[in-house]
Order: C-alpha cells, then structure tokens, then sequence
C-alpha cells in the first residue's frame, strides 16, 4: 500500500477546488487529466455527495464523494479494476490570512490485485511526481477556470 502526501498553496477558496473537483460534466479531462470523458459515469449525485466511476488508460474506480465538511472532501474508492481496501483521496482545507488556501492532499492506493500492487509501488516510489504533477495541473485549471491571472504564483510543496 502507497500513500502519499502532497501540499499546496492556491489562490483558489476551498468552495472553487470543490465545485471543479465536484464538476462531473463533459469535458472533466481537461481539469482532471485522469479522469477521461468515456470513463465517466456518475451513479448517483447530492447535495454534498456522490457516486462516480471515473478513470482512463485502462485504470477505473468507482469512487464516493463526501463533501458534506466545507475543509475537506473524502472520495473512498468503492470499486475498481486495480485498487482495493483503503484506497483513495482526501483534500484537507486550511484558510490562510492572506486570502489564499492551504491545500493538503493524500492519495492511498492499496493493490487488488498483481497489476494494482506494482502500480502503487511504482505510484510510492517514482510515480509520485507524476501524481503531484497531475495534482498542480488540476490546480491550475481551476484557477484559471476561476479567472486566476496568468503568472500569478500558483502552487507551492
């Protein structure tokens, strides 16, 4: 089991991160890299909650959203075709003085099965960078989503 732990600092409120994380319509990709329109399927959606199988490149989970808490969103992988047990994503919110947002992430990836436990030995080993860069382009799209200016400081670890 990988778990990995990423932080940034964003100009985006936590309320703007969760409506594009919680933006389950066409064109997901172009906010979440790994999560491909054809793989998208959402099953049930409330007010502060739902349920998505989202995925790409041959990789799905069936993922619940829990938003209910404004400071942090909790999606528990349910299915899936590689991760299993307590898998998963959290993004903890904290408030910063100066307007901006301290966002922590972490990113559990527990194998089901042979191909689910090399990719998370790859994913807690070498493969991190590749899930915080993933993480620092999903950013960057909500905030220019959100009208962030261009050149502005975007994320820090």
């Amino acid at each position: 089991m990988s778990t990995i732990h990423f932080r940034y600092k964003t100009i985006l409120t936590p309320e703007q991160f969760i409506a594009g994380l919680t933006d389950f319509g066409p064109g997901r990709s172009t906010l979440f890299g790994n999560s491909a329109d054809e793989y998208l399927v959402v099953h049930q959606r409330g007010r502060s909650r739902a349920d998505v199988t989202e995925g790409s490149g041959g990789i799905w989970e069936r993922l619940y959203y829990d938003w209910s808490d404004s400071d942090c969103v909790v999606m528990k992988t349910t299915d899936s075709n590689v991760w299993g047990g307590r898998s998963g994503h959290t993004y903890t919110f904290t408030r910063l003085a100066d307007g901006t947002t301290m966002l922590d992430a972490t990113v559990v990836r527990e194998g089901k099965n042979i191909r689910g436990r090399a990719l998370g030995f790859v994913l807690g080993t070498i493969g991190k960078r590749v899930l915080e860069t993933a993480l620092a382009n999903s950013i960057k799209a909500i905030e220019a989503r959100n009208g962030a200016p261009k050149g502005e400081c975007v994320c820090s670890r």
